[in-house]
């Protein structure tokens, strides 16, 4: 990956958008395709690897394992790995992660009112992940 140029201009519009616009810094932490999935996932409670891949089938494993360790990074989410073989690792939100429950909620209920395609299915999966 290339340097980034102390001096760049993007780099210095991108650091006064995240003192100047709280939603710059969300989209930072929670933006992109994938976060916003995974995080959702994760809100009916601690998943292994191998769940969440399950539960996201179109996401390469590679994206997956990326996406896992800048959620972890940002302090989203908690992995954590047990001592055996073969490796035992799960993912949960942490309290930060568990703070966005209102607004993947609010997403996803946007997404229920405004999309003809997803109907009662949709709203069907949305009662395995209660309010809390």
């Amino acid at each position: 990956m290339a340097a980034i140029k102390e001096a760049s201009t993007v780099q210095e519009n991108k650091s006064q958008a995240f003192v100047a616009c709280p939603v710059t810094f969300v989209m930072e932490k929670v933006g992109g395709y994938w976060k916003p999935i995974i995080l959702f996932n994760l809100l009916s409670g601690t998943k292994r690897y191998n769940e969440l891949k399950r539960s996201i089938p179109t996401i390469t494993e590679k994206v997956l394992i990326q996406q896992l360790k800048q959620l972890e990074n940002d302090g989203l989410l908690i992995r954590k790995s047990k001592p055996v073989v073969p490796p035992y690792v799960t993912y949960e939100l942490s309290k930060s992660g568990k703070a966005l429950r209102p607004v993947l909620y609010a997403m996803a209920e946007w997404a229920v009112n405004n999309s003809g395609r997803l109907g009662k299915t949709f709203s069907k999966q949305m009662k395995d992940f209660p309010v809390e």
